[in-house]
């Protein structure tokens, strides 16, 4: 509505000098809070604008990011002299605090369907870290990427056999369909090492999720059936879906993945006992 006032009080003529000054008062208040919460590392920090990977705000995209570290260290063991590859890595809210942990010996490969996430990652961070790298991988969704070339369900990854320690999938089967979490399961189990680890958020349909839901209790209502998962929408199911419990338990099976922990799980569902948002898969490679 703001705009919508100053094109009809602005005479036009001055509208490109308001334009920039309101860019650089932008660009003033993203440095003032960015450098009050992140100090050196203000740099990494994208505009709200580009935060198109979860809760946008400066300090949700700080406590999001400590929160998986802590989770990765923790929870999974993760090392410094390890390679670690995120799957689905966005702009980058949880790759930042991995800069200084990291050491040289380890590395991280990043990578992404959405072109202005990985542009702004390969920009910020491949020059002061060369064991950081990132790639746009042209697989086709249709809530995040419609113009991709590539089938998620046909897609292999660009690494070799064997290759990294841990893995990760923050929010990446909640927005792909029954047949490529097969397909990415599969990939995962193959570039990972014997007794490497992944870790998987997702939306898990179980008795108490179900429940949930049907009591209207849920943050999504997921209900649209779609084999063995459920989506929030039929004509974009990509924007939000869950899957059964037991099927993907079966999937991690056949993929060679086993799951030795207890399923840690979410408060999406509004369920009072939580990890995080979404509910947590740890999972390790059978050794050969």
């Amino acid at each position: 509505m703001a705009s919508v006032f100053l094109r009809k009080a602005v005479p036009e003529s001055f509208r490109p000098a308001l334009w920039r000054a309101r860019r650089a008062l932008r660009q003033l208040f993203h440095g003032y809070l960015t450098n009050r919460l992140f100090g050196p590392n203000a740099r990494f920090v994208p505009p709200l604008d580009l935060m198109h990977d979860g809760p946008v705000g400066y300090t949700e995209f700080k406590d999001n990011g400590l929160e998986f570290f802590r989770h990765y260290v923790e929870l999974c063991g993760l090392t410094p002299d390890e390679k670690m590859l995120d799957i689905g890595c966005g702009i980058g809210r949880k790759t930042l605090p991995l800069v200084s942990y990291l050491s040289p010996r380890g590395g991280y490969e990043g990578m992404d369907i959405v072109k202005s996430g990985i542009d702004w990652c390969v920009e910020k961070y491949s020059r002061d870290y060369p064991n950081f790298r990132f790639q746009l991988i042209d697989v086709f969704n249709k809530h995040y990427n419609p113009g991709g070339t590539h089938r998620a369900s046909e897609y292999k990854f660009p690494f070799s056999d064997e290759h990294f320690d841990f893995a990760v999938l923050n929010s990446v089967f909640t927005h792909m369909m029954p047949d490529e979490v097969v397909t990415y399961l599969s990939e995962v189990s193959r570039v990972l090492k014997p007794g490497g680890r992944c870790l998987v958020s997702l939306f898990l349909l179980n008795e108490e999720s179900r429940g949930l839901i049907e009591a209207g209790k849920s943050t999504l209502d997921l209900r649209h059936d779609f084999g063995p998962a459920k989506a929030i929408s039929r004509e974009s199911p990509e924007r939000a879906i869950g899957y059964d419990e037991e099927h993907v338990i079966r999937l991690y099976g056949q993929s060679g993945l086993e799951i030795r922990q207890p399923i840690l799980y979410g408060s999406w569902c509004s369920r009072q006992k939580f990890l995080s948002y979404q509910d947590q898969i740890l999972a390790f490679k059978n050794a050969a």
